[in-house]
């Protein structure tokens, strides 16, 4: 399965990187793709990234899974977005993969890829519209085809729930065991 990371300025660090390092080191391909104008951001704590791709040089149809990132850019844009809400509506309709992390939730609950789903996300962020069911107290939950982390503190949980969900238990456990968890 080849994977698409979205990374946009003020993504933040450790949900977006952590978890493209961990899915990397579990061999899993991921690539990263930005809204910028250039192919570089920077993020919430100003390290400076060089994106993979930009957004009108992919072809969706590479790809198997979407990750979501949270950070300050999500309240900065979510009202005025439709890249990244059209991402979210294009695995959702394909039936692919969606897994989002602390804000990066909200652009799946705009698209009613939460309706009736079990998910978390950062406190507070959740809304009624998004017809889920919001699990306050896990780290990460997966629902089907969806996949929530609460926020950075649980970016570990949501990269081993992508994993699992990818490469199975066994590859997730050796993934933590590799990591000295």
């Amino acid at each position: 399965m080849r994977g698409l990371l979205v990374l946009s300025d003020f993504c933040e660090d450790t949900e977006a990187l952590s978890t493209r390092a961990l899915l990397k080191r579990a061999g899993i391909d991921i690539d990263t793709v930005t809204i910028n104008e250039s192919k570089s951001i920077q993020t919430a704590y100003g390290v400076e990234v060089s994106v993979d791709y930009h957004k009108d040089e992919i072809d969706l149809d590479d790809y198997q899974f979407l990750v979501i990132p949270g950070g300050k850019y999500v309240s900065l844009i979510l009202e005025k977005d439709t890249y990244i809400k059209s991402l979210v509506a294009h695995f959702h309709l394909e039936q692919k993969m969606l897994a989002a992390i602390c804000a990066g939730p909200r652009f799946l609950g705009e698209m009613g890829a939460l309706k009736n789903k079990h998910y978390t996300m950062y406190p507070g962020l959740q809304e009624e519209k998004f017809s889920g069911v919001y699990e306050v107290d896990k780290k990460a939950v997966t629902d089907g085809l969806v996949i929530t982390g609460r926020g950075a503190g649980a970016t570990l949980d949501f990269a081993l729930e992508i994993i699992q969900y990818i490469q199975g238990s066994e590859k997730a456990k050796q993934i933590l065991k590799s990591i000295a968890f």
